[in-house]
């Protein structure tokens, strides 16, 4: 029989069941009446024609069942009689079913709320139309092209295959080819600005911007909720600057003002027109990213004059592209048609960057698939502690899996009963599995509730350890529910499916007597249930070791990043960023900003010290640089590379790092470096034919670890290195005036705590955004608003970036391993919670089948306290090999810790030990209440009790 009509039989035979059984009830007892009056005629008895009859044919209910069978209808109809049934007997057992539900629910609930999150930062839908429809351009070749430049901004995964490389930016020139030649739907383009100031709507702020070419929000499909937003008029240089402005920042900068529309504001100094605010949902397109303004790509440059020449260069890569098909074009062909622009350009276009062996070619990616944005400082996160509530889950199971077991001992009569009846023992298999499968579910139903709860706390609390929200929603969508049905059908399964067939392996005779509690058949059943429950006892005692050690090599990582001593003092600093070239600073304008507001930030109250560098310590910011170094006794140059830090003369002294030798800056080194940048914004150093550089050694404070690695055993005071002679060319003097070593400072940590120190360059900050840094003698947030009206008053178009404590900043970066080795201290807590308890029925069933052993044994004049050890004893045997297989589990499964450790290795003795004995100790708690309660026992009662 076909599906179909099975299933039509099906629902027949549940609508219609009535009439239907009636109608074959008719149609058994007339073949038993036939066969009786055959019988008649040969000369039996009637009655005994008739019980012979009967009994011939056999049970009317097992005949009945497999009519049901051969119908084909019978595994929809028994479903739903399984299901009443199984409700009927969860009802009867309220206390089972409360503990088996809420287990569940715990096991349940954590895995849908991890993979709710999982399922939106791998497989957030994009919040456009169709995003199926849409693809980003992405090159590839043998070797990198000769560019000049290149970003991503993150939207991207960097390519990380050097003999293959590959990437999304394209130079803006491209762009207008693949445009002009109408390969696609739409074409849309899109590139980071990065912070701007905003003035125009009260003190200057700061806003992240993003570049978008005028079909850009078309090609997506995103729609206004307020004005409109931009189209290919927009992005002309001669039109009006236009800007776009995203919800959330609208509500939160203009309150959200249908008057926004038409106002002029300034960003950067140049005015632009607010013509719309774009829909809620859309954010960005890479998971991870925000941007509260949307301009034109044609006003790139003027938003940052040192991008100009970048704008129309072909040799800087900036722009990605995102392109929407044509409907009924393949995919093949739009490739193909692109891949033929891109190799004509970079193979024959004015500066060929690739050759033709080089291999260059373009392939047509998904969006979703391209755009992964900050997706993958998740992944591995997400993906231990996946494996964690899985862990949490099995643990569940098992628990349910022994009080399912237990709970069948005192349904042998009834099983026994429905066999003699003439049920099969698959029949009731399939009943009993069903009851586990109705538990699973309410618990998912349950699990779902937590998952939600659990799923927004834990967004929240990954948001709170980022610089900008993360914006991405934790929404139980239907993917996430498919997976809890699926979980929860798995669970019951898996709980329910070994009890089941371990209660049906029994005898009906001992089991059918009434006094079959005191058989020996039974007190075997019990004595083998005991076993199993040891069993499931111990396994759930392993797996939670395997929480526990991996939540504690978390904990420990956490412990050991917040007690390292980064090498300066991080208590009562206040940091805030400064770029006076968004509020149209010129360059000689810049320093003596920095000096005026150093010292009115200097003489505020409470204020100990004021210093400035290009960038906070251990805000995530990081700079590099190489240079040529010539090793101690030798000739012949060679490539170094070192951190770098522009810092002004009283950095060392407010953060405190320890001047070891030498001397800080002098204020007529920071006149030389001044003038050497001067001079490197005014020509191109060493030309031929232009003016002679005359550029001086830069003063450098280098730290303990440049001491250590590049003049081992000498004093690397006067030192000069750096210089870049023009490798030999004689037309090319001094390109590079390099460094003279005036100090040698404390090693401190620059933009990671888990980063081991490196050797750092320290110089005069000249003509650059900067950070301020301000040490307090008390809170140092205090002195913001003081701080804030005094640069407000000195320039209104100035905005105030970044304002956090040194202290907020260590927090920040501690975001990521705070969320895990919190969320994975609760699982193990679960975990522990959930073996104990499954620890606690074992002994208390175990008390309960020995009450009368006790109390002949008491009656005898033992000693409570040799009765407790007696409980006590097995309980703490069972939860030791427990311990002997979790400790080699945890060995193994920890190695997937290794990249979130640090300072610990996967087999910490100490952390091991500490876990091994906190588990024996909750255990010996556990065994050690149903003894106490044992022995509480009247010896008379105990006596009585069968």
């Amino acid at each position: 029989m076909t599906i179909w009509p099975r299933l039509r039989s099906s629902s027949r035979a549940i609508f219609q069941r009535s009439r239907i059984e009636s109608e074959m009830e008719d149609e058994l007892r007339f073949h038993i009446e036939s066969y009786a009056e055959d019988l008649y005629r040969t000369g039996v008895p009637k009655q005994e024609a008739l019980r012979r009859a009967r009994a011939e044919f056999g049970g009317m209910d097992r005949t009945k069942e497999q009519c049901r069978e051969a119908r084909g209808v019978g595994i929809l109809e028994s479903f739903i009689w399984d299901a009443r049934y199984g409700l009927r007997m969860l009802r009867k057992s309220p206390g089972f079913t409360t503990v088996a539900i809420i287990t569940l629910a715990v096991g349940i609930g954590a895995n849908t709320a991890i993979f709710s999150l999982i399922n939106a930062v791998l497989f957030r839908p994009l919040p456009v139309r169709d995003p199926s429809g849409l693809v980003v351009l992405r090159w590839s070749a043998h070797k990198s092209p000769k560019y000049h430049s290149y970003s991503s901004y993150g939207d991207t995964a960097p390519s990380r295959d050097r003999s293959n490389p590959e990437g999304d930016s394209f130079p803006h020139a491209f762009f207008e080819q693949v445009e002009n030649a109408h390969i696609f739907s739409s074409l849309g383009g899109f590139a980071g600005v990065g912070p701007m100031a905003l003035s125009g709507n009260g003190p200057a702020t700061s806003a992240r911007g993003q570049a978008v070419s005028g079909d850009f929000f078309s090609t997506l499909g995103v729609q206004p909720a307020l004005g409109r937003l931009l189209q290919p008029s927009d992005d002309r240089p001669s039109s009006a600057p236009a800007a776009v402005l995203n919800y959330a920042y609208w509500q939160k900068e203009f309150g959200a003002s249908p008057a926004v529309v038409g106002r002029v504001v300034q960003l950067n100094g140049v005015p632009f027109t607010i013509v719309g605010v774009a829909e809620p949902k859309f954010l960005s397109l890479s998971f991870g990213a925000s941007y509260d303004v949307w301009v034109p790509i044609s006003f790139r440059p003027a938003l940052n004059r040192n991008f100009k020449r970048e704008y129309e260069d072909s040799t800087s890569w900036w722009l990605l592209m995102v392109a929407r098909l044509k409907r009924g074009v393949p995919a093949s062909q739009a490739q193909a048609a692109v891949d033929l622009l891109f190799r004509d350009q970079v193979l024959h276009g004015a500066k060929p960057l690739l050759e033709q062996k080089d291999a260059p070619k373009i392939t047509l990616v998904s969006a979703q698939d391209a755009l992964v944005g900050q997706s993958g400082q998740f992944k591995d996160p997400l993906r231990v502690l996946m494996v964690g509530v899985a862990i949490v889950l099995l643990i569940a199971c098992a628990n349910v899996a022994g009080l399912v077991l237990g709970r069948a001992t005192a349904r042998r009569h009834e099983i026994a009963v429905r066999l003699a009846l003439g049920a099969t023992r698959r029949r009731l298999l399939r009943q009993l599995v069903t009851e586990s499968v109705i538990l699973a579910l309410a618990g998912g139903l349950l699990g779902i509730l937590l998952a939600w709860w659990g799923a927004h706390a834990i967004a929240a609390q990954i948001a709170s350890g980022q610089d900008r929200p993360v914006w991405f929603t934790s929404a139980l969508n239907i993917r996430v529910l498919m997976f809890t049905i699926a979980v929860s059908l798995l669970t019951g399964i898996l709980s329910g499916l070994a009890p089941a067939l371990r209660s049906l392996r029994l005898d009906l005779t001992p089991a059918l007597k009434q006094d079959s509690r005191s058989s020996r058949s039974a007190q075997q059943g019990r004595s083998r249930l005991l076993h199993i429950g040891n069993l499931l006892v111990a396994l759930q005692a392993a797996l939670a070791i395997v929480v526990l050690m991996g939540a504690g090599l978390l904990v420990n990582t956490l412990r050991n990043l917040k007690n390292l001593d980064p090498g300066f003092d991080t208590r009562n600093v206040l940091t805030f960023e400064l770029n006076p070239r968004l509020a149209g600073y010129k360059p000689d304008q810049i320093d003596q900003l920095y000096r005026d507001l150093h010292d009115q930030i200097s003489g505020l109250p409470g204020v100990q010290s004021v210093s400035y560098s290009q960038a906070p310590l251990l805000a995530g910011s990081w700079m590099r640089t190489d240079f040529n170094f010539i090793p101690p006794g030798e000739s012949k140059p060679v490539r170094k590379e070192a951190d770098w830090m522009p810092v002004s003369t009283d950095f060392f002294n407010t953060m405190k790092i320890p001047l070891l030798a030498g001397r800080i800056f002098t204020p007529g080194e920071y006149a030389d470096a001044e003038r050497n940048s001067n001079l490197e914004m005014a020509m191109i150093p060493g030309q031929k034919g232009g003016p002679p550089d005359t550029r001086v050694p830069y003063a450098a404070v280098v730290n303990e670890e440049f001491a250590k690695r590049y003049y081992p055993g000498l004093n690397p005071l006067g030192q000069h290195f750096g210089a870049d002679d023009g490798r030999g060319d004689p037309d090319r003097p001094n390109v590079e005036p390099g460094w003279i070593i005036v100090g040698i400072a404390g090693n401190a940590k620059y933009n990671s705590l888990r980063r081991d120190i490196f050797p750092t360059i320290y110089v005069p900050l000249t003509h650059s955004q900067a950070a301020f840094e301000v040490r307090t003698a008390n809170n140092p947030t205090a002195l913001i608003v003081p701080i804030r009206e005094l640069i407000y008053k000195r320039d209104a178009n100035l905005p105030m970036m970044r304002v956090k404590t040194q202290s907020e900043h260590i927090d920040m970066l501690l975001g990521q391993e705070r969320m895990v080795a919190q969320l994975s201290s609760y699982f193990g807590a679960v975990a522990l919670l959930l073996a104990c308890i499954g620890l606690y029925g074992l002994m208390s069933y175990e008390v309960t089948r020995r009450t009368r052993e006790i109390g002949i044994r008491m009656a005898l004049g033992a000693r409570r306290a040799n009765l407790i050890r007696l409980v006590v004893v097995q309980g703490i045997a069972v939860a030791l090999l427990g311990v002997a297989v979790g400790v080699g589990a945890a060995l193994a499964v920890n190695r997937l810790l290794t990249k979130l450790l640090f300072g610990v290795k996967p087999g910490d003795p100490a952390t091991l030990i500490a876990v091994m004995l906190l588990l024996v100790a909750v255990a010996l708690l556990a065994a050690f209440l149903p003894a106490r309660r044992a022995t509480r026992v009247d010896p008379i009662v105990a006596l009585r009790c069968e």
